[in-house]
């Protein structure tokens, strides 16, 4: 009777534990089931889903280590194109650069075309994770604001530029940060043309009082908001002078999203 008595709490404690393992279990494949699939991590991320709560954790899975070697950057290189492929855009490797010190660029692609709006000037070359940032604010982010706000769609998406070898705003002070442009690693974005034939500008229209009206201003704030939940760093007229005349979005691992008013 006593090693009974003794040997009841084990019991029951390891039964408790087959019971939560099995509830446990249960959770999990009806998540994987039920949940929307760009909520879930393990899901493979596709850039035709809606943004989720787990898409900016699978974005910043396809990042490259610089320290990486050219086998590993190649292979992940590739991966990242394949994605954006499957997606219907016609992506091409571009070729990597190195400039000397910290401009260098590795895992370099460039947008043709396909499913997306097109860049002015084409033909920029960018790291493939902020391709894919780009598509992803693109097409569920820029599009269906266009539509909602502006009534139209997008036509052209201009922009400032990707790569330049240089400090933060163009420092001359050794001790200075790099520039995330100086690995093509950021993209600046001036603003979009519509199908209608307006342009908004974030010259001209951040404040609502340019020639996009409050429309165009409250569009410029959905494209900001939008970019803060796929880029490192969003950039924009609130932020500093610097940024009157563009957003600056870049792939870094920890930023900040410039909001402040309206």
């Amino acid at each position: 009777m006593g090693m009974t008595l003794k040997s009841a709490p084990l019991a029951d404690l390891w039964s408790g534990a087959v019971t939560m393992g099995l509830a446990a279990c249960g959770l999990f494949f009806l998540l994987d089931a039920w949940a929307p699939p760009q909520d879930l991590p393990w899901k493979p991320l596709d850039l035709r889903q809606p943004l989720g709560r787990a898409t900016a954790a699978k974005i910043a899975r396809l990042d490259i280590d610089d320290r990486a070697s050219p086998e590993r950057v190649a292979a992940a290189t590739t991966a990242c194109l394949n994605l954006l492929r499957d997606a219907g855009v016609e992506a091409q490797r571009a070729e990597d650069r190195n400039d000397g010190g910290f401009c260098v660029v590795r895992g370099a692609v460039r947008l043709t075309g396909g499913d997306m709006t097109p860049i002015s000037p084409a033909g920029l070359t960018m790291r493939c994770p902020v391709a894919v940032r780009h598509i992803l604010w693109d097409r569920h982010v820029v599009q269906p604001a266009a539509r909602e706000i502006m009534g139209t769609e997008p036509r052209r998406i201009d922009s400032l530029g990707v790569y330049a070898c240089r400090r933060v705003y163009g420092s001359q002070d050794q001790t200075a940060r790099p520039s995330q442009h100086a690995r093509a690693n950021a993209v600046d974005v001036a603003g979009v043309r519509l199908a209608d034939g307006r342009t908004v500008s974030v010259l001209r229209d951040w404040d609502g009082r340019g020639p996009a009206g409050d429309e165009g201003g409250a569009f410029l704030r959905r494209l900001r908001d939008g970019g803060c939940r796929l880029f490192g760093n969003v950039l924009t007229p609130d932020y500093n002078a610097a940024h009157r005349d563009h957003f600056h979005l870049d792939a870094a691992a920890r930023g900040v999203c410039a909001r402040a008013g309206r």
